[in-house]
């Protein structure tokens, strides 16, 4: 007897919202994760610090597959290498400071913000709700120079600096889950009075 994927595909709406959600909660895990490793130097500074762009080159991946494959996201084919790049990078530098980790972070922010503001414009028309991520692609772009700032000034940096970064990603993320989630639930509920 064969056995077929009854399973009906999700709309792009739906892969939104759950993409969104769990980009919010992974964020949020990070951020208590470096928060408890804090200043220590410990190792799991550095394996959070490379996770940090993995986890996103991962999701760009992911999230480029459901949405009709890299070649259909030239935008999130693009931040997935620079994600990717990033990881190696992070590697590297942290063999030199964590002020030179930050300024890697700094020049992947601005990268990953302007891309993910492109896909956020592209997505427009898509599924809607993509105002926040066009804020939210803003706000990394001026982060990264922030970064910058920090890493060639006389402030101790560490992990935690990179903490709030991922806090407006997470805020970012989870609004527009709700969002969608909000504005399918509106259509649902006009489609069955009507």
């Amino acid at each position: 007897m064969q056995s077929t994927d009854q399973t009906p595909a999700l709309s792009p709406s739906q892969w939104l919202k759950i993409y969104y959600f769990v980009r919010a909660l992974v964020s949020i895990a990070w951020i208590a994760a470096a928060i408890a490793v804090g200043k220590s130097g410990a190792p799991i500074e550095a394996i959070l610090i490379i996770g940090y762009p993995a986890w996103d080159a991962l999701a760009n991946y992911l999230d480029a597959q459901k949405s009709g494959g890299l070649w259909s996201n030239p935008t999130q084919a693009l931040n997935l290498a620079i994600s990717t790049i990033t990881g190696i990078a992070v590697a590297i530098a942290l063999g030199f400071c964590m002020n030179a980790v930050i300024i890697v972070f700094g020049v992947w922010a601005i990268l990953s913000g302007v891309l993910q503001l492109a896909t956020a414009v592209r997505r427009w028309k898509l599924a809607g709700a993509q105002w926040l991520m066009i804020v939210s692609g803003v706000q990394s772009a001026l982060a990264g120079a922030f970064f910058f700032k920090m890493a060639l000034g006389m402030e101790l940096v560490s992990v935690v600096t990179i903490a709030p970064y991922a806090a407006f990603g997470a805020f970012y993320f989870l609004v527009s889950a709700i969002w969608l989630t909000v504005k399918d639930a509106g259509q649902r509920s006009i489609k069955a009075t009507g």
